[in-house]
C-alpha cells in the first residue's frame, strides 16, 4: 500500500477495495492505533483508542461522523464556557459539524471509525502532535 491509499498498480480514482488488517497502522499519539483510507473527498480512520486516551477539545475545517462500533467514548463539545458532555457507545454515531470544538475521552478501550470530510491530514489527533 503507498502513501496515498491506492491499491498497488490500481489506478487513481478507480473503485478499490482495502483490508482494514492490511493497511499500516500508525500512532499519532499515545495510546492510539489508527488505520487510514484517504479518497479524494473523504477519508475513513478506523481507531483504537485504549482505555485513558484523550485528546485535548480542538476544531477542524472538516466535518466528522464518530461511528462507535465498540467501547464508550465521552465528547466535550462546545466553546470552553458553555461546555457540554456527551457520552456515545458501541452502536452511535456523533455527527460533528465543521468548526465544531470538541475533546474525546475513551472510557473504556473503544473502536471507532471517522469518517472526514474532506480528507486532511491534520485533524485532531494529527493538529496535538505536529
Amino acid at each position: 500500500m503507498n502513501v496515498t491509499n491506492q491499491p498497488e498498480g490500481g489506478n487513481p480514482g478507480a473503485a478499490a477495495v482495502w483490508r482494514w488488517e492490511e493497511l499500516p497502522v500508525d500512532h499519532p499519539m499515545p495510546r492510539i492505533d489508527r488505520r487510514r483510507v484517504i479518497g479524494s473527498q473523504a477519508m475513513l480512520s478506523h481507531v483504537t483508542l485504549h482505555a485513558g486516551f484523550v485528546v485535548p477539545p480542538h476544531q477542524h475545517e472538516n466535518e466528522q461522523f464518530a461511528v462507535v462500533l465498540s467501547g464508550r467514548m465521552r465528547f466535550t463539545l462546545g466553546p470552553p464556557n458553555a461546555e457540554r458532555v456527551v457520552d456515545v457507545g458501541a452502536g452511535e454515531v456523533l455527527h460533528l459539524p465543521p468548526n465544531e470544538r470538541h475533546g474525546a475521552e475513551a472510557i473504556e478501550t473503544s473502536v471507532v471509525l471517522d469518517v472526514f470530510s474532506p480528507p486532511s491530514t491534520t485533524t485532531g489527533v494529527d493538529a496535538v502532535r505536529g
